[in-house]
């Protein structure tokens, strides 16, 4: 089996071409994202959703947002098209990005992704399907990260953020879990009001929106359990490359001084 591993920061400078399969993804896929800024999928049969499950019981609280638990990780591929997990580097971005008080212009610091977690074939292919979808070469930082809300009462899932950009080019976000909840519901915009939507719906387990996160807002409301006597979580991963946000482009440069970085 395949596994991903650690490696050291002095990552190449130039990109190596990769050459990788297209099979991961639908043509329709390919074909909204080269028309438009975004396109749904469906991932069921390529991960294995309740194997992944146990990993979010492990979760730890987020030290920065009430009631979100969350772990991340910096990721790239390797000369030959794996990914391998990068050492440990915080998450930051600028207020331009995240205007929320308790994250904006902030460091902030996480557990990473379970090791166990990263090596399952599942997961390395969904890193691999990832990046080749939107042409992401050796050396460029991934960010991968799992989070998401549990409780018993209205929560927030963004915590004060709205509509918003994440300060990147590239962004998917895949649900993982949806136990009793309602709300939760996905927008797209091409404003930051949300007058000009694109799309609001409900994302199901194992769905998946790819998001030009340079060329259109997105956002998810506020969530509630349906059943007010029992708890409802929501979990999913987001995962983003090529930054536009300068302080992070900042810190990666300053941990792995040889990734390849969305610089001007």
């Amino acid at each position: 089996m395949q596994t991903l591993t650690s490696t050291h920061h002095n990552a190449r400078q130039i990109p190596q071409s990769i050459s990788r399969q297209r099979s991961y993804w639908d043509a329709r896929v390919y074909n909204e994202l080269r028309s438009g800024s975004w396109s749904l999928a469906d991932l069921h049969q390529q991960i294995d959703l309740p194997a992944w499950q146990p990993y979010l019981e492990r979760l730890p609280r987020d030290p920065y947002v009430a009631a979100r638990w969350k772990r991340m990780s910096w990721l790239m591929l390797d000369d030959t098209g794996e990914p391998v997990a990068l050492p440990y580097c915080p998450m930051a971005q600028a207020e331009a990005f995240n205007d929320a008080e308790t994250m904006a212009d902030k460091l902030r610091h996480y557990a990473p992704l379970e090791e166990r977690f990263l090596q399952r074939q599942d997961v390395i292919e969904f890193i691999k399907g990832w990046a080749g979808l939107w042409d992401i070469q050796s050396g460029e930082p991934i960010l991968m990260q799992i989070n998401g809300v549990r409780g018993t009462a209205l929560t927030d899932p963004l915590q004060g953020q709205g509509i918003h950009k994440d300060g990147s080019q590239f962004l998917s976000v895949l649900v993982i879990n949806r136990e009793n909840v309602s709300g939760g519901t996905s927008l797209l915009s091409f404003d930051k009001q949300g007058r000009q939507e694109i799309l609001s719906g409900d994302l199901a387990p194992g769905e998946i929106l790819h998001i030009r996160d340079d060329q259109i807002y997105h956002s998810v409301s506020g969530v509630t359990p349906f059943d007010v006597s029992l708890p409802f979580e929501r979990f999913i991963i987001i995962i983003n490359c090529r930054f536009n946000d300068p302080f992070q482009n900042r810190i990666l440069r300053e941990h792995f001084p040889g990734v390849v970085l969305n610089e001007w």
